[in-house]
């Protein structure tokens, strides 16, 4: 038997937080690929602590549902996981490329795995989020696309993991301009307007779940709205541009490859589970674009 554990960071506060955690565990669960899904949160039940002794299965796969290497994906999980024997140096990454480390822990063999979103299957699921905003598969030409992290310089790990899906997206050549910009560091997303010529500009943060940042500082820092409480505009114009503003990319339903990814790169057996999971969230994209032509009387 083998199980996979989803763990993300949850909220006191946002009960909106773990809905991301949730829908993405019921995609793989059916998907079919492990005996066990189960969801561990840091800030709400279930907690990371008690997760691996809910477990049948001998084997375990821990991904987390984080952007960035770090303190939690470094620290708090394998502490709380009791992953004693757990170093950082096992995933010998400069940032941006962690794998896996194989340790024990409750008479389980753990496989704790990279974040999500250092993954090279995050590329796709940032430009998926572009697609799905602009109701356009083909969306790139004439297209500028911004990718917006947290940014701090507490831990240049999370810059670091923006700027590497920016920069793939860039070597595609599919949009005509691609930056990456931050919350709390320059180049800064107040000024988003200021890095693109293009007159439409995607922006996609890449957070795990929409929150505080997602829907009020970064709507009203870019000039989307004064009020985030009265909504905005998709596209909203600011400055003579056209901002499609996608929200947290970690609510793609297409996210549960990346967990599928992560989990198969450590050796776990998942068969055709991610050509499942492609097809399953296709059809969820069509079903929202049937239903948004339906709203829009087409």
């Amino acid at each position: 038997m083998q199980a996979l554990v989803i763990a993300a960071h949850g909220s006191h506060l946002n009960p909106g937080a773990a809905r991301p955690t949730y829908a993405h565990a019921d995609t793989v669960r059916d998907a079919g690929a492990f005996d066990e899904v189960r969801e561990a949160f840091w800030k709400e039940e279930p907690h990371f602590r008690e997760v691996i002794r809910t477990l049948e299965s001998d084997e375990v796969y821990v991904v987390p549902l984080f952007i960035s290497e770090g303190y939690f994906t470094e620290q708090v999980i394998p502490r709380e996981l009791r992953l004693s024997e757990w170093d950082p140096d096992r995933w010998d990454s400069e940032g941006t490329d962690a794998d896996w480390a194989t340790l024990e822990a409750e008479g389980k063999t753990i496989h704790y795995c990279g974040p999500v979103g250092t993954h090279d299957a995050m590329t796709d699921v940032i430009v998926r989020r572009a697609e799905s905003v602009t109701d356009d598969p083909d969306v790139g030409e004439g297209v500028g696309l911004a990718v917006v992290g947290h940014g701090t310089e507490r831990n240049e790990n999370s810059a670091k993991a923006v700027e590497y899906h920016a920069d793939r997206i860039r070597d595609r050549g599919r949009f005509d301009e691609v930056e990456a910009l931050f919350m709390d560091e320059e180049p800064e997303v107040d000024d988003v307007t200021d890095y693109f010529e293009s007159d439409d500009v995607v922006v996609v943060p890449l957070f795990v779940a929409d929150g505080y940042h997602t829907q009020e500082d970064i709507p009203e820092d870019m000039g989307l709205t004064e009020d985030y409480r009265e909504g905005w505009e998709v596209p909203a114009e600011v400055e003579e541009h056209r901002i499609w503003y996608a929200g947290a990319v970690g609510t793609e339903a297409l996210m549960a490859e990346v967990i599928l990814e992560r989990a198969a790169d450590a050796g776990a057996d998942i068969e055709n589970a991610i050509d499942r999971v492609k097809r399953a969230t296709a059809e969820m994209a069509d079903a929202d674009d049937r239903g948004s032509r339906a709203e829009a009387g087409d």
